[in-house]
């Protein structure tokens, strides 16, 4: 793992490789912005770092990626969790509230229980097992998530997505990417940006 001075001129290197702004740290202060999105509810200390950034020509979508760091506290000891993040903020999505993580027994556990509810799809059974989707606004959730977007994460797995409106969030929990995941990470989100545009069929 690269040291924190290396990662941001490795960073920085890729921002101007890809024709994008970079900030070494949150000036802006955008975290304030994400305090909705679930992750950004998870322990505290948060701090965004790294952060690449671009808008296009009309400056209606302002998409980035980042490093993120919490720290979460157990009982005398605590921990710093640290991530790659992608976001997007753009006026052409209109997403209901929800969140989309890979799906473990502890998930599987609470739905039988009846304490949570999973929002599943019976024409992809596939991404039913290995996600738990989550919304107070099932039914646009469902029109949200549509064919194309179920078949890309029945592919990709072990993915976070969240959206709120006009926001959305990509990330793998825990895991700082190194430069070609980043690359990929690039590439994936805004796939996903485009299909999320896309009228279901």
């Amino acid at each position: 793992m690269a040291s924190a001075k290396n990662r941001t001129e490795q960073l920085s290197q890729l921002a101007n490789q890809s024709k994008m702004d970079f900030k070494p740290v949150d000036d802006w202060k955008l975290s304030n912005l994400l305090e909705d999105f679930k992750l950004f509810r998870s322990g505290g200390a948060h701090k965004i770092t790294n952060m690449l950034m671009k808008k296009d020509d009309m400056e209606t979508m302002d998409f980035r990626i980042f490093d993120f760091a919490y720290t979460v506290s157990t009982g005398k000891s605590s921990t710093t969790i640290r991530q790659t993040v992608l976001y997007v903020h753009s006026t052409a999505l209109s997403l209901p509230q929800f969140w989309m993580k890979p799906e473990n027994i502890f998930h599987k556990l609470g739905i039988w229980l009846g304490l949570q509810r999973d929002i599943n799809f019976e024409e992809f059974p596939e991404f039913s097992k290995q996600y738990f989707l989550k919304s107070k606004d099932e039914e646009y959730t469902r029109a949200t998530m549509h064919d194309i977007v179920l078949h890309f994460f029945t592919i990709e797995k072990n993915w976070y997505l969240e959206g709120i409106g006009y926001m959305m969030l990509f990330y793998k929990q825990g895991v700082l990417l190194d430069m070609p995941e980043i690359k990929e990470l690039h590439w994936k989100g805004l796939k996903i940006y485009d299909m999320l545009l896309t009228e279901p069929l």
